[in-house]
C-alpha cells in the first residue's frame, strides 16, 4: 500500500500515517521545519534518536526528490526497503543495479515519483548522473554520516570532500548534514568543508540512557564471551573484533558451542556478505561477529548487546559501534574486553602513516586507553569528549555500580591549573603532567618550561597520577580543549571562578588492570548477572515475534519493519483485538496497521480466547471505562510532572490508594517517571542503595524489603523506589 505523499500533507499526519509515531522526539519537529524553510541545516544527534526522520518526513511531504549522500550501499538499501515497507517510493543508485534497473530509477526520479533517492558520493562524480540529477527536481540534499568528511574525525572519506562542488552543479539546494558522532573539533570541519558555517546547528545531547556500559579485562576471554553469550542466548548482538581472522575465529568457536552466528568482514565475497547481513536482519542469526565494515549499513533496532573483543581505534568509533544497540529504547548492554596489548598492535598498523596522520592516531588512542582507564563515570567520559559536560554520573556504567576507592584534592587542582595558565594554554595533557611533576625533559627545557614557579611543584606525585588528575577536571568542566589548537588544553570559566575560590574536588582511583587480571583468571563463577525484567505476556510475545519472522520472510522485509520490539511488548501487554486499538500501539500507523495487522490481530484474539484473558476492550465495556480513564488521568498528570501529594488530593483518596494505582500501572508494563517526586525525598545514594537491592533481590515484595532495611525507610519510599526500579529496569 503506497501511502499519499507531496505537498499538502502536514508533517505531523505524515508522521502518524507514515511512520506510526504520535508525536516527535528531541529537536526533530524544529530540525525539520528549519530545513523545509530552505535553511542549510547541521545535525548532531546520537545514533537511535531519529536522525533519519529529520529528512525522511521532509522529503515525504516536499515536492519533488530528495538526495540522500550515503557512504555504504548496504546502508542505502536498509533504509529503502524500511521505507518501501511503509508504502514510500524510495530507491537507491549504486552499482549493484542492472542497466535495466538503473534506467528504470531514473525514469521514476525524472517523473516525480521517487520521494528519496540514496546515492555514494563515488556516484555523484560520475558525468551521466550530474547530468541526469541536473534534470530532475531536487528538493535538497541529505548528507548522511557527515563525519566522514572530517580528516579529524575516525572514518575520514576523500571522496566526502567533493560534495560541496558536486551540489553546487546541481544549483542552490537546502543541505541537511548529519552525523551521530562529532566531536567539537570534527564539526568545525564539517561545517568548513561543506560551507555551511552559518547553517542552523541542532546539537541533541549523545547520553542514551538505555545503555549499559562495561569495560573487563581482556583475560580468559574466550571464556567470558561465552559465559556472557549463553547468559543471553536468542538475543541479538553483534561481537566487533579488529581482524578479519579473528572474526572468523570468534564466529566459529560461537557456532561450534551452539550459537547462532555469523562472520562478517571486507575479505568476504559482496554476494556472501550480504547474505550473511540478511539473515542476521530476519533473525535466522542471533550474533553477528564482525570487523567495523559492519555496522555503518544496518538499521536493527533490538541489538541487545554489542561487544568489543579488540579495543576500537578511538572513542568517536567506539560511541558509534555501541550506538548500534538498543534503538529501540529498550535496556542494552555495551561490553569491551580491553587489553594495553590491544593498543600496541594499533600503535603499529599507524606506523606507515603521516606524521600527522600518525600523531592524530596516537591521540585517538590515548583518548581510548584513558576511557578504559579511568574509574570516573563511563558515560560522563564520553559525553565530555563530544563536548558535552554531565555534572553527576549516570549510575548505568560498570564505573558507577562498582565505584573505585575515592579521594579529594584542592591543592593539586590548582597546580594542574596553572600549569595550564603559565604555559599559556597551548599543551596537551602530556606535557601539563611533566610540568606539575617536574619532569626535566627537552620539550620543558626548550619553551623554558623548568623556569615557571609551578615546574616541579608536584613532584611528590607521578606523571600518571598527574595525567589522572587532569583528565578529571577535565571531565568535571574545568579545563576545557582549544579547539584550534588540537589537543592544547585551557582554563575554563568554571575553572577560574575554581582559582579564585578553591574548594575539595572529588577524585576517583584509576583501574589497576594487573590486579583486575588477576581477579578474571582466578574466576570460577559461571553465571553471568542478569539484567532487566519485562512485565509483558512473555508467551504472547514470543509467538508474535515467530510470527513477525514469518510474516518478514513473506514480505521479503527484516522482520522489525513490521512492528519493532517495542510494539511486540506493548501488544503482549494491552492484547488489541481489532485494528482501531492495534492502532493505539506505539510505533503502529494506519498504513502498519492495514498492511500487516491482520495475522497478528487473529493470533491475539486466538490466543486471548484460548488463555481466557480479560482484555482493555473487555473491561471497558464492562466497567463504563471509568477505571480506565482513572489510569489514563494518573500516567497523564505524572507526564506532567505533577506533585504525587496533589495527585492524591485531586482524586480524593489516600496516599496507600494513589499508590496501589500507580503500581497496577507499572506491572501492567506501563513506564512511569516519577524521578522528579522522588528526588525530594531521597538523595542519590538512598536511592541508589535501594536500586541496588531490588536488582540482587529475589522478590520485589515490599515486606521483606524493610526487613531488608531494618526500619531505615518507610513502606511508601519503598513502594515509590520499586516504581522506579520496576520502569527504568523492567518495564
Amino acid at each position: 500500500m503506497e501511502v499519499e505523499t507531496g505537498v499538502g500533507l502536514d508533517i505531523k499526519t505524515a508522521l502518524k500515517q507514515v511512520f506510526g509515531f504520535d508525536k516527535f522526539r528531541g529537536n526533530q519537529e524544529e530540525i525539520i521545519n528549519n530545513l523545509m524553510s530552505g535553511k542549510n541545516t547541521f545535525v548532531i544527534m546520537p545514533t537511535g534518536a531519529g536522525k533519519s526522520l529529520c529528512y525522511q518526513l521532509p522529503a515525504i511531504v516536499q515536492e519533488g526528490t530528495a538526495i540522500v549522500i550515503s557512504p555504504l550501499i548496504a546502508l542505502m538499501k536498509n533504509q529503502v526497503d524500511l521505507l518501501n515497507g511503509v508504502g514510500v517510493n524510495a530507491q537507491f543508485l549504486n552499482s549493484t543495479l542492472t542497466k535495466t534497473e538503473m534506467a528504470r530509477v531514473k525514469k521514476e526520479v525524472l517523473a516525480g515519483e521517487v520521494k528519496l533517492l540514496y546515492v555514494a558520493p563515488e556516484s555523484l562524480t560520475k558525468e551521466e548522473n550530474i547530468g541526469f540529477l541536473k534534470s530532475a527536481r531536487i528538493s535538497f540534499v541529505a548528507i548522511d554520516e557527515a563525519h566522514c568528511i572530517s580528516e579529524w574525525g575516525h572514518d575520514f572519506r576523500p571522496e566526502y570532500r567533493r560534495i560541496r562542488f558536486i551540489i553546487d552543479m546541481l544549483g542552490n539546494l537546502p543541505i541537511i548534514a548529519l552525523t551521530a558522532t562529532a566531536t567539537p573539533k570534527v564539526q568545525q570541519d564539517i561545517q568548513k568543508n561543506l560551507t555551511m558555517e552559518d547553517a542552523s546547528v541542532f546539537k541533541s545531547s549523545f547520553r542514551r540512557h538505555n545503555l549499559h556500559y562495561e569495560v573487563r579485562p581482556k583475560v580468559n576471554a574466550k571464556k567470558q564471551l561465552m559465559r556472557y553469550i549463553l547468559n543471553n542466548k536468542g538475543k541479538a548482538g553483534i561481537i566487533y573484533c579488529l581482524s578479519r581472522k579473528k572474526t572468523e575465529e570468534i564466529a566459529e568457536f560461537l557456532r561450534v558451542n551452539g550459537i547462532k552466528a555469523l562472520p562478517y568482514h571486507a575479505g568476504l565475497d559482496a554476494q556472501t556478505r550480504i547474505r550473511n547481513q540478511e539473515q542476521f536482519l530476519r533473525e535466522d542469526c542471533d550474533v553477528m561477529v564482525a570487523t567495523i565494515a559492519f555496522g555503518m549499513g544496518i538499521d536493527k533496532p533490538d541489538v541487545r548487546f554489542v561487544i568489543h573483543y579488540d579495543a576500537p581505534k578511538s572513542l568517536e568509533g567506539y560511541y558509534q559501534e555501541t550506538g548500534r544497540a538498543g534503538r529501540d529504547g529498550l535496556p542494552s548492554e555495551c561490553l569491551m574486553f580491553f587489553s594495553y596489548a590491544d593498543i600496541d598492535k594499533l600503535e603499529k598498523f599507524n606506523k606507515d602513516k603521516s606524521v600527522t596522520e600518525r600523531d592524530n592516531a596516537r591521540l585517538l588512542l590515548q583518548e581510548m586507553t584513558d576511557f578504559a582507564d579511568f574509574s570516573v563515570c563511563r558515560v560522563r567520559q564520553v559525553l565530555h569528549y563530544f563536548g558535552e559536560y554531565l555534572d553527576k554520573d549516570c549510575n548505568n556504567c560498570d564505573n558507577c555500580n562498582k565505584p573505585a576507592e575515592k579521594y579529594k584534592i584542592e591543592e593539586e587542582a590548582i597546580i594542574a591549573l596553572n600549569a595550564i595558565a603559565d604555559t599559556e594554554e597551548r599543551f596537551p595533557i602530556q606535557h601539563i603532567a611533566d610540568v606539575c611533576a617536574g619532569v626535566q625533559n627537552d620539550y620543558a627545557v626548550s619553551y623554558s618550561h623548568t623556569k615557571l614557579d609551578v615546574f616541579g611543584k608536584g613532584k611528590d606525585r607521578t606523571v600518571k597520577w598527574w595525567y589522572s588528575v587532569i583528565r578529571q577536571l577535565s571531565i568535571q568542566g574545568l579545563i576545557v580543549k582549544d579547539l584550534e589548537n588540537f589537543g592544547a588544553l585551557k582554563v575554563s570559566e568554571e575553572g577560574k571562578k575554581f582559582l579564585k575560590a578553591p574548594y575539595p574536588v572529588v577524585m576517583s582511583k584509576d583501574h589497576d588492570y594487573s590486579a583486575e587480571q588477576m581477579d578474571v583468571e582466578n574466576d570460577t563463577d559461571d553465571k553471568e548477572p542478569i539484567r532487566g525484567g519485562a512485565a509483558y505476556d512473555g508467551e504472547l510475545f514470543e509467538l508474535l515475534k515467530g510470527l513477525r519472522k514469518k510474516v518478514g520472510k513473506e514480505k521479503n522485509l527484516p522482520p522489525y519493519v513490521i512492528f519493532s520490539d517495542v510494539a511486540l511488548e506493548e501488544m503482549a501487554t494491552i492484547y488489541p483485538i481489532n485494528e482501531a486499538s492495534l492502532m493505539q500501539i506505539t510505533g503502529v500507523g494506519q498504513g502498519k496497521a492495514t498492511k500487516f495487522g491482520k495475522p497478528f490481530l487473529e493470533l491475539i484474539q486466538k490466543y486471548v480466547k484460548e488463555n481466557e484473558i480479560e482484555t482493555e476492550q473487555d473491561v471497558v465495556i464492562k466497567t463504563t471505562g471509568d477505571k480506565s480513564k482513572n489510569k489514563i488521568q494518573i500516567i497523564q498528570q505524572i507526564d506532567r510532572k505533577m506533585d504525587i501529594e496533589e495527585i492524591r488530593d485531586s482524586r480524593k483518596i489516600t496516599m496507600s490508594e494513589l499508590l496501589q494505582e500507580i503500581e497496577m500501572i507499572c506491572f501492567s508494563g506501563t513506564k512511569l517517571n516519577i524521578s522528579y517526586y522522588i528526588d525530594n525525598i531521597l538523595d542519590d545514594d538512598r536511592q541508589e542503595e535501594i536500586m541496588d537491592y531490588f536488582m540482587r533481590a529475589e522478590s520485589d515484595d515490599i515486606e521483606m524489603a524493610m526487613n531488608e532495611f531494618d526500619g531505615e525507610y518507610t513502606e511508601e519510599e519503598l513502594r515509590l523506589m520499586r516504581v522506579k526500579f520496576l520502569s527504568e529496569i523492567g518495564n
